[in-house]
């Protein structure tokens, strides 16, 4: 039976080999008809392309597109990935053409390449349209300058309570028989944006052991967004989308609670308690009026829109405040500015708070974050899939079912004065460079899909470079290539931004909410 059974699996043999011949020449066909002229691999490994290259080794990869991209007249490169044809877009008008285009017949933000197989079809990303606006009316209390100032306090509190952990860990204290030694910021600033999130979104609704499967969860998550999209048991994207699941559920139970104490009238005291404020009002009337609930207020779609804000806010404020910290460390004269601009408005000895007003005072720490966000953009592609034909430009049209990869971060270095050198002042008063490139500053992306929380985004890493830089003595651990940029998805020094810490001032402040 067995020598039988095997006889038929050889003889099926040469027509299997044939069928994934024909299969694997087809794909290159295909590839070539879509890439025409535009510059890119002539030929592609079969079936999976250039994945491998791509998770190994992202940051030559990307450079790579960039690199050809600027050889073609478009400003455009090709590749092919995992079944899935790709353009890299480095020309900015482009760039905007891509993000003025989000619509069912051109094209849709995904976020990440297999983002929906993450994140799930129904998410703020994916939508569109009057439903898409209706949404961010909703948000739209959520970045309030009231609520902008309720969560500068909390932000404030958990920076400096992992200030003083970083510290310690770096220059323990001399009983401790230990020398000082340098560490490895990215997942300290990872773990600090981490609670930092959790606390101004969801604040008092997360209990401590929440938070702790929360960080596990979001870890999974992490590390699965840098895998291949294979959605099999105990592989890493598997995990990763049942993280999400979790994360999601774990959310709307705190939407949930939010409801019900915003229906009490209780003040607001996190995002999502300024969310529901609104919300509670609304679907209590309806409740009273027989009607159904209003639209966007059910606490599932509320949880997955707060997973989006994390997903939004973490990895991108983790990326800022590492570069933050290198790009000071290796530009003395702006850090020297900086530190003259805070001692003049906020002292630690006071005690107090930075202040909402005393914040908007700082405007060259401002212009620091502003040029820290240009000249290392965090996230530095925002992908999206044509969902038809679009003609991006007079000679070329993107096939339907392209991944387009406009490149917000190669934008940065067009347009502006000098854009290789780090330099704050292009966004002072006297040169507003901010606003004559406008169309170059596409950090926070552009469109109706713009980033609704950029102003959340500054303040966080503005009271991150006061508070560190009055705080802390701090020195880079240099070695050959610690600058260079690693993508872990958003990107951050090579080195996981290696510094030696010490305490700076006289002694840490105490800082509370009353």
């Amino acid at each position: 039976m067995t020598s039988s059974l095997l006889a038929s699996l050889s003889s099926l043999a040469p027509y299997l080999f044939s069928l994934l011949a024909f299969l694997a020449l087809l794909e290159q066909v295909s590839y070539i008809i879509k890439k025409r002229s535009l510059p890119g691999p002539p030929l592609v490994l079969p079936f999976l392309g250039s994945a491998a290259r791509l998770v190994a080794a992202p940051t030559a990869f990307w450079d790579r597109q960039s690199r050809l991209a600027a050889s073609s007249p478009l400003g455009i490169s090709a590749n092919y990935v995992v079944g899935r044809f790709i353009l890299f877009i480095r020309d900015t008008e482009l760039c905007h053409r891509v993000f003025a285009n989000v619509r069912p017949d051109a094209f849709h933000l995904v976020g990440h390449p297999f983002g929906k197989k993450l994140f799930g079809e129904h998410n703020l990303i994916y939508m569109m349209g009057q439903d898409h606006k209706d949404l961010r009316r909703r948000i739209a209390p959520n970045f309030t300058p009231r609520a902008l100032s309720t969560y500068t306090s909390l932000q404030q509190i958990i920076i400096l309570k992992h200030l003083k952990r970083w510290v310690h860990l770096s220059s323990p204290p001399a009983a401790a028989g230990e020398t000082p030694k340098a560490i490895a910021l990215r997942l300290l600033a990872r773990d600090m944006n981490l609670e930092t999130s959790q606390t101004v979104f969801a604040g008092p609704y997360l209990s401590q052991k929440a938070r702790e499967r929360f960080n596990v969860d979001y870890n999974l998550f992490n590390v699965g967004l840098m895998k291949l999209p294979f959605d099999l048991p105990g592989s890493a994207f598997r995990k990763a989308r049942l993280a999400v699941d979790r994360l999601v559920e774990t959310l709307a139970g705190c939407a949930g609670k939010s409801k019900e104490r915003m229906e009490r009238g209780e003040e607001p005291c996190c995002l999502i308690d300024f969310w529901m404020q609104e919300t509670a009002r609304e679907v209590g009337a309806a409740r009273e009026a027989g009607e159904a609930p209003p639209p966007h207020s059910g606490d599932q779609e509320i949880g997955g829109h707060l997973f989006d804000f994390l997903f939004a806010a973490q990895d991108a404020s983790t990326s800022s405040l590492l570069w933050a910290v290198t790009l000071l460390d290796s530009h003395p004269q702006v850090l020297a500015k900086v530190r003259d601009e805070v001692a003049g408005i906020w002292s630690p000895e006071s005690d107090a708070l930075i202040t909402g007003e005393q914040l908007r005072e700082m405007k060259y720490t401002e212009a620091v974050a502003r040029e820290v966000v240009r000249y290392r953009a965090p996230a530095t592609m925002v992908p999206h899939i044509a969902g038809e034909e679009f003609p991006l430009t007079d000679t070329y049209t993107v096939p339907k079912g392209t991944i387009v990869f406009p490149s917000v971060f190669e934008s940065s270095f067009q347009g502006f004065t000098e854009p290789d050198r780090f330099d704050p002042d292009r966004f002072s008063e006297e040169r507003r460079e901010d606003q004559i490139h406008k169309r170059n500053f596409l950090a926070f992306g552009a469109g109706a899909h713009q980033c609704v929380g950029q102003r959340y985004a500054l303040n966080h890493l503005m009271l991150f470079i006061a508070m560190f830089v009055m705080l802390i003595d701090f020195r880079r651990d240099r070695t050959d290539g610690c600058d260079d940029i690693t993508y872990v998805p958003t990107i951050c020094p090579k080195d996981d931004c290696r510094v030696f810490l010490s305490m700076r001032c006289a002694r840490f402040p105490e800082l509370s909410l009353h």
